[in-house]
């Protein structure tokens, strides 16, 4: 008779292990599920991996079988929490299979799709309802849904509540919740915000830890391998081409720690010839959920994700965890590693550490009390690089990520420098420092003309001349002109400032002819003759009595038709002018009204 058969639970349940081959339980069932069975409350301090999905669930349907009730409408007799939206879908497909040869209904609500659908599969009620905290509102703010007859509420993964900012939607939950259940914390580190949020839930608990607090799973081999960023990208894909092509790897799990540096692991993956699928925040629910189910089937080896999927996705197969940055937080680092070596399996976690890493690496191996081994780069980094497709050789030739590499290049070696048809690189290049004699022999870079560009006319200022032929020109006083020697119309410059070579450039004088064959400027109202004119001479410019002009005269306030108030709606004259709207978009302007 196994375990789960001494302790009573319901033949139905008993059938259900059977076929997914549950004979032995794990310590956290073999310490939970005796007091669950009483309707005790439940404090778990576990791991992921360590079977709580189980713990919880098996004696939960059990009392659920054991009294059975008509199901009311839009409400749920047990209630689990999870933070993401994969663990949520992960958790309800386990309780189905437990619950398979029972009348048992169960439902998962979480964002990412159309809340409509959600809504009406709980109108005629369910026995036990998976959400997340965010769509759970949702459907209660709809009024979809209520948790007056909640008899069984379960949080799982409370600290990555915390971490995800579900404080204030948990502290809501907890007030529609009813006083008379039984409630199931479980946390895989229990600091004192932790405790403080249990205490909301949780009753007299039995408290169970199966492992130390914040401890890497067991029977994980962990290797750090020191590289510079440019190095991860080439070293990650020769790791995985090996792995997958000798069969060690059966199923990797790449972590990076962004949204767009996940994406970009997977487009260089894919270009040299490695089958990976990105799941984080980014991606629909649809992508999400697609990138996990090939994962699940092997038809995509290579998972790349953030840290949302670090938490509860339960994998089978999976054999490798690559680190390829970081996490700066220490304790993602044990969610991270402990999606390898689950179920009594090893694992192989490898962990990519740039220079900056280096105090993440620190405080990891302080929470976990492991050293991780050093491994260093292949032998053959270097060349095996150099054959990789253009992505990853490009990171590691050039750019800035090769500078901030120290300027090794490919796996050590200095970095090449080209040039091609369209001129010197912009990042440093050029042709060699041996062909040109040195740094301080160096043509500088406006210097460069390419083949068949003319040559520049005779008196234009060339960028490399001497500072040394021109002439200094005395600063001009307001309202004077200078001139160098050896040329006419010299412009004016601020300070000793040097003039410009060759004297054939004319004088910037406002004159309607052109520039002054002398280069003197015209005095202020100077006719071209030299007269000057009388103030009143002027026609054009002169000022007329204000009464003398008729279309800017001082009409009593009623008598102005451009003022007019527009209508509320529609168009109406517009604001210039003299208010009559010019059509074509022409209005007056200064020299209309002067004419």
């Amino acid at each position: 008779m196994s375990y789960f058969a001494q302790l009573g639970l319901a033949e139905p349940i008993l059938r259900a292990l059977a076929a997914k081959g549950y004979a032995d339980p794990t310590p956290i069932q073999q310490q939970s599920i005796p007091a669950l069975l009483e309707g005790r409350d439940l404090l778990g301090i576990a791991q992921t991996g360590t079977g709580k999905t189980a713990a919880f669930s098996l004696p939960s349907i059990h009392r659920l079988t054991a009294d059975p009730q008509p199901r009311r409408a839009a409400s749920c007799r047990m209630l689990v929490l999870s933070p993401t939206r994969e663990l949520a879908a992960q958790i309800a497909e386990n309780m189905r299979g437990y619950a398979k040869y029972l009348a048992l209904g169960v439902q998962c609500v979480f964002g990412g799709v159309p809340v409509g659908k959600q809504a009406r599969a709980l109108v005629p009620g369910v026995d036990i309802l998976v959400a997340t905290p965010g769509r759970l509102l949702d459907l209660i703010d709809q009024r979809a849904l209520t948790l007056r007859n909640v008899e069984i509420f379960v949080l799982d993964e409370a600290d990555q509540m915390m971490d995800l900012g579900f404080l204030a939607a948990l502290k809501r939950i907890a007030a529609m919740l009813p006083k008379e259940r039984q409630s199931l914390f479980f946390s895989a580190t229990m600091p004192k915000s932790i405790e403080q949020l249990g205490q909301q839930f949780i009753r007299n608990p039995v408290r169970v830890a199966v492992t130390p607090q914040a401890t890497t799973a067991e029977r994980v081999e962990q290797f750090a391998t020191f590289a510079n960023q440019a190095e991860k990208q080439a070293l990650l894909t020769l790791r995985l081409r090996e792995g997958l092509a000798d069969g060690s790897i059966e199923r990797a799990l790449v972590f990076a720690r962004t949204k767009h540096g996940a994406d970009r692991v997977v487009r260089h993956l894919t270009t040299a010839g490695i089958e990976a699928a990105a799941i984080h925040g980014n991606k629909s629910q649809g992508q999400r959920t697609a990138a996990l189910t090939g994962f699940r089937k092997g038809s995509t080896p290579v998972l790349v994700a953030t840290d949302i999927a670090a938490r509860g996705i339960d994998v089978p197969g999976v054999s490798h965890v690559f680190n390829f940055e970081l996490p700066n937080v220490p304790e993602q680092y044990v969610h991270r590693i402990g999606r390898t070596a689950r179920a009594g399996a090893t694992g192989l976690a490898f962990s990519f550490v740039a220079p900056d890493e280096k105090p993440y690496l620190r405080d990891i191996e302080k929470l976990t009390g492991v050293k991780l081994t050093p491994l260093p780069l292949p032998e053959d980094f270097a060349k095996e690089a150099s054959r990789l497709p253009l992505p990853a050789r490009k990171l590691l030739s050039g750019g800035d990520e090769g500078r901030a590499a120290g300027g090794r290049g490919r796996g050590g070696e200095p970095r090449e420098r080209t040039r091609d048809a369209r001129g010197p690189r912009r990042n440093g290049g050029g042709r060699p420092r041996e062909e040109m004699g040195g740094r301080d022999e160096r043509a500088p870079r406006s210097s460069y003309r390419p083949e068949g560009t003319p040559e520049r006319v005779e008196g234009d200022r060339r960028p490399g001349k001497p500072r040394a032929e021109h002439q200094p020109v005395k600063f001009a006083e307001r309202g004077q002109r200078t001139e160098r020697a050896g040329g006419e119309g010299a412009r004016r410059f601020g300070g000793d400032r040097p003039a410009h070579a060759g004297g054939d450039r004319p004088a910037h004088a406002r004159w309607p002819d052109g520039g002054r064959p002398d280069g003197q400027r015209r005095p202020e109202g100077a006719r071209h003759d030299g007269e000057r004119r009388p103030a009143g001479d002027r026609p054009d410019r002169a000022r007329r009595p204000e009464g003398d002009r008729p279309e800017r005269a001082r009409r009593p306030e009623g008598d102005r038709p451009q003022r007019a108030q527009r209508p509320a709606q529609g168009g109406g004259p517009r604001r210039f002018g003299n208010g009559q709207g010019r059509p074509g978009g022409q209005h007056r302007n200064r020299s209309d009204a002067a004419r």
